[in-house]
Parts: structure tokens; C-alpha cells; sequence
């Protein structure tokens, strides 16, 4: 598989790279909260459930060629989520995801790793339109959404709820 985006990003706070082994374990951080995960999965998942998550996302990689990356802050070597390209089978469009343990929310660190983010696929995937995919209820991520300059284009049917989706702008 040749990769069409960067393994790895850095950023004034933070390093973007590429999941790990070891790395399930602070991800379920995240995973394993179930306030962190309502308007995403929907629930607290297991050690196994962050495993193969995590898995996912490597996969990810290995079949569209992009991804989500593994969101670390340099000052501490902290894994704190992941923020990256995604675009499951079910998804609409691919996507900018963000997802942070709870401990790290309002600090600014999904603003910093999305915006860079969005400026590699502008960069390397200038054909593809990116979406942001949020849960009606998600209200800070819809904010986040707007300060990155995505605007609120539709609103659609998916598991359950109308789920909005924001359109990153392509420059």
C-alpha cells in the first residue's frame, strides 16, 4: 500500500503519528468512558473493544492509504486520542475525526491537530472533499467544527438520529 498522506505530523504542542501496540491502553482512556463516547460510539467499551478500534484504524491505513493518527503531546510523551482522515464503509464521505480523553478536552489540542490535519488533505488530497460527521447533540464538536471553518452543509438519517455534517473548506 503506498501511503498518500505523511505517517507522521508534528505541530507546535503535539506529534501525529502512526498507532502502535502499546498504545490501546491510553486510548482507552478514551474508549473506556462512556460521557467521552456518547455522541461517537455510543457507549464504554471494553479492552478488547479499544484493541480492535485501534486495530481498525492501522487497517485503515493499510486500505484506503490515509487515516487517523495517534494524538501525542510532546511535553508529557502523553497519548491523548486520536484526530485524523476516516471514512468507514458506512460513512458518507471521508471525514476529519477528532477524539480526546475527557482529561484533555478544552486545552485546544483537537483545534491544533485538526487544523493540520485539514492543511495535509488540502496538501495531499486535494480531490477528496472532507466532511466533519457529528452527532446532533455533540455541540462542541460542532463548534470545533465552525472554528476550523467547516460549515454545516446537510443533515442525514444514520443510526438512529440526523446526524449533521460540517464541510471543511479546501483552502
Amino acid at each position: 500500500m503506498k501511503y498518500r498522506v505523511p505517517l507522521e505530523l508534528e505541530t507546535e504542542r503535539l506529534v501525529l503519528r502512526q498507532f502502535e501496540e502499546e498504545d490501546w491502553r491510553c486510548l482507552h482512556k478514551y474508549y473506556s468512558d462512556a460521557d467521552a463516547t456518547r455522541y461517537t460510539v455510543g457507549k464504554a467499551f471494553t479492552e478488547g473493544e479499544t484493541w480492535r478500534t485501534m486495530c481498525s484504524m492501522i487497517g485503515h491505513w493499510q486500505v484506503r492509504g490515509y487515516g487517523p493518527y495517534a494524538l501525542i503531546e510532546k511535553s508529557s510523551s502523553l497519548l491523548l486520542g486520536t484526530v485524523g482522515f476516516w471514512y468507514p464503509n458506512d460513512w458518507p464521505e471521508p471525514e476529519i475525526k477528532w477524539a480526546l480523553a475527557a482529561d484533555y478536552w478544552g486545552k485546544g489540542f483537537a483545534s491544533e491537530a485538526a487544523r493540520e490535519v485539514q492543511s495535509i488533505g488540502r496538501q495531499y488530497l486535494p480531490e477528496i472533499p472532507l466532511i466533519s460527521f457529528i452527532h446532533p447533540d455533540n455541540h462542541p464538536s460542532m463548534k470545533l467544527a465552525e472554528r476550523l471553518g467547516a460549515v454545516l452543509e446537510n443533515e442525514i438519517p444514520f443510526r438512529g438520529n440526523i446526524w449533521k455534517v460540517y464541510r471543511h473548506p479546501k483552502e
